[in-house]
């Protein structure tokens, strides 16, 4: 049986969500703002904005939201939530996900990813391409785990944080909700909420004005 997913954002990501998701049987349309301006992505057709998709019987197709702005995306999956939508979780057939990992609504897991025992990945996240996730990591909801980044067991990574490419995280660690690990760096103590850090071994160089 063919599914039918609407994926909002017709992106780079975008592209990448839905050749995994015909590879899993899904029928695609898009949604994005740039519509009627722009009516296709590749060989794949956008149907309407995001006003349009709101206003669509959410009992016709699953949605995932393609869009890599954390807070952005958290936005458009409350929006959706709220609407009745159902949020699609995909995972790439060449990743390894253990049979006791969690993976919540929303969140996909792309090809080369590793997800080992007891490790929980919240709702909307982005396990990207060989991102290795160990045993016991906790992922908070919205957050972005960049390609070839590494996390040791127990880390536990809060909301909507982002994790550069090619990041090495220790074991234990603890990132606070809404940090940046800039691309390359080796995070070795714990970080707080609201801050980007950057380096080997990571240093805070930058805190959110709320923080």
């Amino acid at each position: 049986m063919i599914n039918n997913l609407a994926i909002l954002g017709a992106s780079g990501h975008g592209k990448v969500i839905a050749d995994l998701a015909e590879q899993l049987g899904y029928r695609v349309s898009f949604y994005d703002d740039s519509f009627p301006e722009k009516t296709a992505l590749e060989h794949w057709n956008i149907v309407g904005t995001f006003s349009d998709l709101l206003l669509c019987d959410s009992s016709r197709f699953e949605v995932l939201v393609a869009i890599g702005n954390n807070e952005v995306r958290k936005q458009k999956c409350d929006e959706l939530i709220q609407r009745g939508f159902s949020l699609a979780s995909l995972v790439h057939p060449a990743a390894a996900v253990s049979q006791y990992a969690k993976i919540a609504a929303g969140t996909v897991v792309l090809a080369g990813a590793v997800i080992n025992a007891f490790a929980e990945i919240g709702s909307g996240c982005i396990i990207n391409t060989s991102a290795v996730i160990e045993h016991d990591t906790k992922i908070g909801e919205y957050s972005h785990i960049c390609p070839n980044t590494a996390l040791a067991g127990a880390v536990k990574i809060g909301k909507c944080c982002w994790i550069g490419i090619g990041s090495q995280i220790i074991q234990l660690i603890s990132v606070g909700d809404y940090t940046l690990v800039g691309a390359g760096s080796v995070v070795v103590k714990n970080l707080p909420a609201n801050v980007t850090a950057f380096g080997s071994p990571a240093v805070v160089v930058k805190c959110d004005k709320n923080s």
